[in-house]
């Protein structure tokens, strides 16, 4: 037969009180019930768990090795109940965030931070994907929320915005366009584009130059090293490269287009499944905080 938790509380409170007596009193139970949980305790495991031979009542060497084990056993439970009851109170057993990795990270985790320490007991499970990629996984494995940089809006779909973002057209002081004072489009599809991977392979980035030549890295740190490299020229959000930029290890492209575009992230939800107080509770944090980084 396995252990009944009440037993092994009764058990514990015993060794904790120092004699039956004690125990009921702390338990509120009358003392013949209290030893007769402990007597079908042992009954139960086959062993002795107490020494009753003594003034004082004193745990066997089994019974020591075997409260240890229950006072874990108790303890998981109390856990289980207290997550049962916050999840009665709203608090959803899981919940499934998708990032876009132009974002950076910062904003997120100093959420993700806060919900641990206010011991939140839903499971959260973030996951990073690129351009066309984030909603592609948002629908593919029913997520949460989404926060990215775009995508195709629908009636279930509720939207909210963040702090915008600016991208910078970079390239290094060795490369070739790093001499021109004006670049053009032809100049540009003379080399290598950098790029990342859209996971969902449903299309390159619409801010992409049409050229015939592009290297698709894994994500933007890649991206930056290939860049410093002077593999290619490519798109970067600036909170990533601001520093290399006034360091010189990266240069702005002067290209006649335009070298600096901006976007509004969202942090975007299903209204058909209403989020519960964890993600209601980290959508308040990221829209108070900012998605930009710190920008000089």
């Amino acid at each position: 037969m396995r252990p009944d938790l009440d037993a092994i509380s009764a058990l514990d409170a015993v060794v904790r009180q120092g004699g039956f007596a004690r125990a009921a009193a702390a338990l509120h139970r009358v003392q013949s019930a209290v030893s007769y949980q402990v007597d079908k305790l042992e009954a139960q495991l086959g062993v002795q768990l107490l020494d009753r031979t003594r003034y004082r009542v004193q745990l066997t060497p089994a019974g020591e090795a075997l409260l240890a084990e229950g006072r874990r056993l108790l303890g998981q439970a109390d856990h289980m109940a207290s997550m049962a009851r916050q999840f009665a109170d709203g608090w959803e057993p899981r919940l499934t965030v998708i990032l876009d990795g132009i974002l950076p990270l910062e904003a997120t985790l100093r959420a993700l931070k806060t919900l641990a320490e206010e011991k939140v007991p839903t499971r959260i499970q973030m996951k990073v994907e690129y351009l066309g990629g984030v909603q592609f996984r948002f629908e593919k494995d029913d997520a949460d929320m989404m926060v990215v940089k775009d995508y195709v809006g629908r009636p279930d779909l509720e939207a909210h915005e963040l702090r915008e973002v600016q991208c910078v057209l970079c390239v290094s002081p060795r490369h070739p366009l790093a001499q021109r004072s004006r670049v053009t489009l032809r100049d540009l599809h003379e080399h290598v584009e950098l790029s990342v991977q859209d996971s969902s392979d449903r299309g390159d980035d619409e801010h992409m130059f049409g050229g015939d030549r592009v290297f698709y890295l894994s994500g933007f740190i890649a991206k930056k090293q290939a860049l410093r490299m002077g593999l290619g020229f490519g798109w970067m959000p600036r909170y990533l490269v601001h520093r290399e930029l006034q360091a010189g290890t990266l240069r702005e492209v002067r290209y006649a287009g335009g070298s600096r575009y901006s976007f509004t992230p969202k942090l975007v939800h299903r209204t058909s499944t209403p989020l519960g107080r964890s993600g209601r509770r980290l959508a308040e944090l990221l829209l108070g905080g900012s998605l930009a980084g710190h920008e000089e």
